[in-house]
């Protein structure tokens, strides 16, 4: 049985295509970050994993994911090669996607998102600097 689910956090925009001919159908490219059980040396690791939703799934993906959504996947693994154009042979694992969702509502999303751009700025930036004179315009003292 080759069956795979998984939760994580997408780390870009779904990428889609669609394929060439009459019936062309969409086909979605995405990675999860998927955070690792353990953690090494304290602190926490997360292994990406390469996606690839076809059809519905594609356009489903397409319309719905952004990057920083948590997801939970269900698929199956797939192995390939090819050989890349400087002619060395790339090995290749992916996730072909049979199920997806949102793990998480559209407002814990929000909440994330917001989180965690505090935590990238530094103290002074998180703060709207007001100009001087501007006193007596706003609404409060």
């Amino acid at each position: 049985m080759n069956k795979v689910i998984l939760i994580g956090r997408l780390t870009r925009d779904p990428e889609v295509r669609y394929s060439a001919g009459e019936n062309s159908m969409a086909i979605a490219r995405y990675t999860i970050a998927v955070d690792r059980r353990f953690k090494r040396d304290g602190e926490a690791t997360a292994d990406f994993i390469g996606c690839v939703a076809f059809g519905r799934q594609a356009e489903f993906a397409e319309k719905y994911f952004r990057q920083g959504i948590k997801i939970a996947i269900g698929g199956r693994i797939q192995t390939g090669s090819y050989v890349n154009k400087d002619g060395v042979k790339v090995y290749t694992t992916d996730v072909v996607i049979e199920d997806q969702e949102f793990a998480e509502s559209k407002n814990t999303q929000q909440a994330d998102n917001q989180q965690m751009q505090n935590r990238q700025l530094p103290g002074s930036e998180r703060f709207m600097n007001i100009p001087d004179g501007i006193d007596e315009t706003l609404p409060f003292n």
